[in-house]
């Protein structure tokens, strides 16, 4: 069973229905090694960097000191890239979705050692995130990077970029806003590009695989996947 694309029509008039749960999930949760300074981080620094999950539409007016388009980025990891990012193009504002403490911890500490004003932290489920608290047509853009790539034949359904999910993440962007997936894996890469070249919303914005984007930074699985000679494969699409 997969997830069910939602309705939407409550969101409009301002009253929101809660949604219902997608079955199958995109990632599991690790029981991963925290240090010390990252619990910390959560126990000190969620109050002023994390929002917490509720099945409300964000207003971005509220949790930013300035009024700039938000992107949104699906599983930072460790957070390398994304308060790289949210540095490097300040003319946006930042929502990073994690659910991996570790990662969460790593990234508060970033925030605020850097005094980075214009990124905030959802430690939830992305689908959910995005089904529940992001308002349709309201995102300048959403970053995949290097999404879990589940290799097994039989757990491809739990990979991130189903139609189904895709259809999700391409309602919530604006018209003219961008969709950036970057992974290591051939096969997701192939499989990705038809399932984007299929959503009805979406139009490629190069040929084929875009080239990589400037701006954007090498991450912790990037640098691991050059050490073992695996290419990147790029897809920027456009909201049309």
């Amino acid at each position: 069973m997969s997830a069910q694309i939602p309705s939407n029509q409550d969101d409009k008039t301002g009253e929101h229905i809660p949604l219902q749960r997608q079955a199958v999930r995109s990632y599991v949760l690790r029981a991963g090694r925290m240090t010390q300074a990252q619990k910390r981080a959560i126990e000190e620094l969620s109050p002023l960097y994390l929002i917490p999950f509720d099945e409300k539409i964000l207003k971005p007016s509220q949790l930013f000191p300035d009024s700039k388009p938000l992107v949104l980025e699906i599983g930072f990891g460790m957070g390398l890239a994304t308060w790289q990012i949210a540095i490097g193009r300040p003319l946006y504002n930042y929502l990073g979705v994690e659910v991996h403490s570790p990662g969460v911890g790593r990234l508060l500490m970033e925030i605020q050692d850097r005094e980075i004003s214009n990124l905030k932290i959802i430690q939830h489920d992305a689908i959910e995130v995005l089904q529940s608290m992001i308002a349709p047509d309201s995102l300048a853009g959403l970053h995949i990077f290097y999404p879990d790539p589940w290799p097994k034949k039989r757990h491809h359904k739990r990979r991130l970029m189903r139609p189904e999910l895709v259809e999700i993440m391409a309602s919530r962007l604006a018209k003219g806003a961008y969709l950036y997936f970057v992974t290591d894996i051939e096969d997701y890469a192939n499989q990705t590009i038809e399932t984007l070249n299929r959503c009805g919303a979406l139009k490629n914005a190069y040929e084929g695989f875009a080239p990589r984007i400037e701006w954007r930074p090498q991450t912790k699985f990037e640098g691991k996947a050059m050490v073992e000679s695996r290419p990147s494969f790029e897809l920027y699409f456009i909201k049309i």
